[in-house]
């Protein structure tokens, strides 16, 4: 199932939070995708960065869990957001 671009956009969004909320994962985070804070502050609603996001997350297993878990999403979700954004 691919998601609504609109509701892809909003589940990375969601992600970007949840790993903002660590901040060690956020520093994992802008240490693997090159992105700056001022960056990430300017560019957090483009579609290229919240299919960063996506991508990242589900590098993991446990963080995709640990958001999907937190969001009330089911684990397929963040998959399905990726294929509805740029590059999916």
């Amino acid at each position: 199932m691919v998601l609504a671009r609109e509701r892809a956009e909003a589940v990375a969004a969601q992600a970007l939070a949840w790993i903002a909320g660590d901040g060690e994962l956020l520093g994992v985070f802008m240490g693997s995708t090159g992105i700056g804070v001022d960056d990430l502050r300017a560019a957090a609603d483009t579609p290229e960065v919240l299919a960063a996001v996506l991508d990242f997350l589900m590098q993991d297993d446990a963080w995709v869990t640990g958001f999907c878990d937190t969001a009330g999403l089911s684990y397929d979700v963040p998959a399905s957001a990726r294929a509805a954004l740029p590059g999916g």
